[in-house]
């Protein structure tokens, strides 16, 4: 999983496309964002409301950044009751799931 297929696994999941934003920050939305400040690459993911940043984790790894995001919004749709199945055969092209 990676920034380009996260949000096709979210929304496979039932996580509405609107609290999902990556590249960039955007209010009432969780956010992935990708920062390359001081030379080196990070990646950030947080909650984001009347432009402050809410829950902020940093991590040096695209993946581990992307499967803290799923994890996070899945154990929420769990929580509701409304997490739907995935079909695991095979991972979304480009990240939007399949039908």
């Amino acid at each position: 999983m990676n920034s380009e297929s996260v949000l096709g696994w979210l929304l496979a999941m039932g996580v509405p496309e609107e609290l999902v934003s990556i590249g960039g920050e955007v209010d009432d939305a969780w956010c992935l964002i990708r920062d390359e400040a001081d030379g080196t690459t990070a990646w950030e993911v947080f909650w984001r409301e009347q432009g402050n940043r809410y829950d902020w984790a940093r991590f040096s790894d695209e993946q581990v950044a992307c499967f803290y995001l799923f994890g996070r919004l899945t154990w929420t749709q769990a929580l509701r009751g409304v997490v739907g199945q995935v079909d695991v055969t095979s991972t979304p092209p480009q990240g939007i799931p399949r039908p």
